[in-house]
């Protein structure tokens, strides 16, 4: 059942949505070129979708508008090479099913008639969002859904410019190793603990094979159903088996769930460590306070790595004005993927689908072009940028900082929890 809070969000939402498709926000023209963007606007992922809103406007308007920024597209006006055109986002809302998601997606292509179509966060709603592009032969830019087996099903025009959860798992492991040999007898007993989607299976699948190449313990193998109404009795079993970390992998909901349930049941291992999803978001570090502290999450952003991207600060400062909060994980990986597809539009000097799909494979992008600490965007046969080297952060204090790998930490591991 929504609570009154869900409902204001949910509402909201809704309304931002009416807003986009009426005359009140902007007739379309001949000089706009448009982008479907698919998210969860109402229900328990709502929040997720009006923060990738402020993300994906702010990136708009640093394309339409000039400013003083080191990005692709931020000094001119528009899409230089169609005449200045404005790059307009239509938005829909697949309210985190599957089928919705490919209904808005065809609806989006059809009668809208997007140049390419950007989201989605749920890994299971990229899937099949990313069958629709296929079939319409036009872009689908996976912003910040992260499941491995998007990027190996042969689609042509299927983009990620962000890391995947098996390039994710491997860097969560080598933590471990830097947690063994830092902590001396700790870190050799790990519990999976996973939702039931794609986001949660892909992960799973990844974390056993790798806990059994590196002599890593599993002690428990937890799935869970999503959005489940209570996690009392799969925290109790991770309670008896007392692993040194678990690997969770939860959306926000479930991950709000998951600490209130262990701190009912006191339970607190010596590390959490996610796999992103809930974690990081603003909704659950509001709902768990102090809970949070501790809890560290792999990432391919930071906040705190601002000095060595220049343009970070300025991205951060206008999205703050927009949402009233920093930018994260999640909501960098919208940021850029906007800016990076709409690169690859003028550069493509068309809006047909396969021209966009040419451009996007040709793209090279330096990481200093992005807020990102990639090393650059370059996309592989199958659409994956590979050129990423994730890092992992920790909560306290009120903010996520880097703590390893050691050469860009911020803060100093705290280790164990307990």
């Amino acid at each position: 059942m929504l609570n009154r809070r869900d409902l204001l969000v949910s509402s909201a939402s809704a309304a931002l949505i009416s807003a986009a498709g009426s005359p009140a926000f902007g007739q379309s023209s001949v000089e706009d070129v448009k982008i479907g963007v698919i998210y969860p606007f109402t229900g328990s992922g709502a929040q997720v979708g009006v923060d990738a809103r402020f993300a994906l406007d702010t990136a708009a308007d640093i394309i339409n508008e000039a400013h003083d920024i080191d990005l692709p597209l931020a000094k001119g006006k528009g899409l230089s090479n169609l005449g200045g055109a404005k790059v307009r986002l239509v938005y829909a809302d697949h309210q985190a099913d599957p089928q919705k998601g490919r209904s808005e997606a065809e609806r989006l292509v059809t009668q809208d008639s997007v140049a390419a179509l950007l989201g989605t966060y749920y890994s299971s709603v990229a899937a099949v969002v990313s069958q629709v592009a296929e079939r319409y032969q036009l872009p689908f830019v996976a912003a910040e859904s992260s499941s491995p087996s998007l990027h190996v099903k042969g689609l042509k025009y299927f983009f990620r410019p962000g890391p995947h959860d098996e390039m994710y798992s491997i860097a969560m492991f080598d933590f471990i190793k830097h947690v063994q040999q830092k902590f001396p007898g700790t870190g050799a007993t790990v519990a999976l603990f996973y939702e039931d989607t794609l986001f949660g299976n892909d992960t799973s699948k990844v974390q056993k094979r790798l806990a059994e190449e590196q002599k890593v313990e599993v002690v428990a193998d937890i799935k869970y159903r999503a959005n489940s109404p209570s996690l009392s009795s799969e925290v109790q079993l991770l309670k008896s088996k007392n692993p040194d970390i678990i690997l969770a992998t939860s959306y926000t909901t479930d991950a709000i769930l998951f600490v209130r349930t262990m701190r009912e049941l006191g339970f607190k291992p010596k590390g959490i460590i996610s796999q992103n999803g809930g974690f990081i978001e603003p909704a659950f570090l509001s709902a768990v306070g102090e809970h949070a502290n501790g809890i560290i999450s792999r990432a391919s952003f930071v906040l705190d790595l601002a000095t060595k991207r220049p343009s970070l600060k300025a991205v951060n400062d206008l999205f703050k004005k927009r949402s009233g909060k920093d930018l994260n994980d999640n909501t960098a990986r919208e940021f850029m993927a906007l800016i990076i597809l709409a690169d690859a539009i003028n550069r493509a000097k068309s809006i047909k689908g396969p021209d966009i799909e040419a451009a996007l494979r040709a793209t090279d992008m330096p990481g200093a072009s992005t807020i990102m600490p990639w090393d650059r965007v370059k996309f592989g046969a199958d659409g994956q940028n590979s050129s990423i080297k994730p890092v992992m952060m920790q909560y306290g204090d009120g903010e996520y900082r880097t703590v390893w790998p050691e050469a860009l930490a911020t803060r100093p591991l705290k280790w164990p929890l307990t």
